[in-house]
């Protein structure tokens, strides 16, 4: 034994790797797997090393500023600023091409829109309620006014951790938000204070029986419960990749995740791409009847937009039957916080301007646009993104992976891998760790409350009160190559409805509006 010691230790460090590699010599050109490392012994690695670590290079040496999908450095760099409170100002004029085509120009009044004396928003720079009344015109008994006219879109626990998810909602609740639970069900992680919106999937995650069905007594126990539950959402489809299913791994399903959904261990779960509750619009029409008549909590969908066939359908049975949506979630083809294969995120349903305004459209031709509630989303988080939103007939703006950045996450894309290094999409409690609640809670709340603030001075200096205001005429798009610009109202071809809204005050004074509660009541 001291012979052998003595001999490692006589030995050159040099010596060590020369074996080293002599070993990965012979597995490589021994293996038969790879090709490339088999014809290159040994230096095939370095191509496989820089394959791995390219999406990092370009993202952080090789891309400028605007190059990177699908969200380009200086979107990323606004977000973090604005959710630290740092300066998220830009010097020296704008770096974009304002002659390419889809180009956002708002249009700015000659006088800018001033606040009187009293006004709300001398207080509260970014206090902006929606003006509408969710569940007005079918008269729940519930109806809700969100306080923000943005808010966190749907990402489930599971999707997202448990730390990103409890950030999150602590970041709604001091946002004044209201927080869209996704369709893994109603985790302890969405009660620590927010206003909810409960989505309902197609596997009916805790709110399901023994076989998987709707169970409607379970989601009435949950929203009797939890009054913090303030709107239900259906899910029909998502933009990341509409009409298709998913499915969680049994490896992936922990006792917490189990018990939160109503699903077995041991098993794999699987989402069809198909709600068993219902298959026709005139059944979906009873579903959301049954729903909102059980609970007295408005009740609506989100889908994304292709076809417009059954939205025909649906509207018609809308009119014909006087009973429908109090609000619709258009969820644009150009979403991604779920994993899709690339095919259906990147071919499958229109973009968001195409699908709202074809949707849109069709409400208006019946005269159905302003029973609705309009949510719109799909990388809408930015100020010029939301205001063209609202122009186009949007009540509110949902964000999902801005709201994500704000907690941390780097785009590193590896949401489908269970290893985002960030630690918001993955169940590793090691990665997991590295997000400290109280830090991201600050920051996701701040980004919200930045984005109304910025919303709320361009709608200012387009001279009107409140985003509701802004009209088609209000803002151009770029034309491409002949630098002429054009009117909403001119590209879509329709002019959204006129919403009702008196003033500001008026809307903070609404006895069902969100967010009123002590937190301490709320929080489970």
């Amino acid at each position: 034994m001291d012979q052998l010691k003595d001999f490692l230790a006589s030995t050159p460090w040099w010596a060590y790797v020369l074996v080293f590699l002599f070993i990965v010599f012979l597995r490589d050109i021994l293996q038969k797997k790879h090709t490339i490392s088999h014809n290159f012994p040994v230096v095939g690695h370095l191509r496989y090393l820089l394959e791995t670590i390219g999406p990092e290079l370009r993202q952080y040496i090789v891309a400028n500023n605007r190059e990177e999908l699908p969200f380009n450095r200086s979107q990323r760099s606004w977000i973090y600023a604005s959710s630290k409170k740092q300066n998220n100002y830009q010097g020296f004029g704008t770096d974009q091409d304002q002659s390419a085509a889809g180009y956002v120009f708002i249009n700015p009044a000659l006088f800018p829109y001033k606040l009187k004396p009293d006004h709300p928003n001398l207080k509260e720079k970014d206090l902006v309620p929606c003006a509408k009344l969710m569940g007005e015109y079918h008269q729940r008994r519930r109806p809700f006014r969100p306080r923000s006219i943005v808010n966190i879109s749907a990402m489930s626990f599971g999707s997202l951790s448990a730390r990103a998810i409890e950030s999150l909602n602590r970041g709604a609740y001091a946002a004044g938000a209201f927080h869209n639970t996704g369709e893994g069900g109603y985790s302890p992680y969405h009660k620590k204070g927010a206003d909810t919106m409960l989505q309902i999937g197609t596997g009916y995650f805790g709110v399901r029986d023994d076989d998987g069905n709707f169970d409607i007594d379970k989601l009435i126990k949950l929203t009797t419960d939890y009054p913090q539950i303030r709107a239900i959402e259906i899910k029909l489809s998502q933009g990341a990749k509409p009409g298709k299913g998913g499915v969680l791994p049994a490896s992936k399903i922990t006792k917490e995740i189990a018990e939160i959904r109503h699903i077995p261990m041991g098993q794999d779960v699987i989402s069809p791409s198909n709600h068993s509750a219902f298959t026709t619009p005139n059944e979906l029409l009873d579903f959301i009847e049954n729903i909102a008549d059980k609970t007295g909590l408005p009740v609506g969908f989100k889908s994304a937009v292709g076809k417009m066939e059954l939205w025909e359908e649906l509207t018609d049975l809308m009119l014909e039957r006087n009973i429908g949506p109090d609000f619709i979630a258009i969820d644009g083809g150009e979403g991604g916080t779920g994993a899709a294969p690339p095919s259906f995120a990147n071919h499958v349903a229109l973009p968001f301007v195409f699908g709202f305004a074809a949707v849109y459209k069709i409400f208006q031709k019946k005269g159905l646009a302003n029973r609705v509630v309009f949510i719109a989303s799909g990388k809408l988080g930015f100020p010029s993104s939301s205001l063209m939103a609202f122009a186009m007939g949007a009540d509110l703006i949902n964000v999902a992976r801005e709201a994500m950045m704000s907690v941390g996450c780097i785009q590193a894309q590896s949401c489908h891998t269970n290893t985002c290094p960030a630690g918001v999409a993955t169940q590793n409690k090691w990665l997991e760790m590295g997000i400290n609640v109280k830090d991201k809670s600050e920051r996701s709340g701040q980004y919200l409350k930045t984005l109304r603030k910025e919303i709320l001075e361009i709608t200012h200096a387009a001279g009107y009160e409140h985003p509701c205001q802004m009209t088609m005429d209000d803002v151009d798009v770029g034309m491409g190559d002949n630098n002429y610009t054009t009117t909403l109202k001119q590209a879509y071809k329709y002019e959204k409805e006129a919403v009702s809204f008196t003033d500001m005050k008026s809307l903070i004074e609404c006895p069902h509006i969100g967010n009123i509660q002590k937190i301490e009541d709320q929080v489970s």
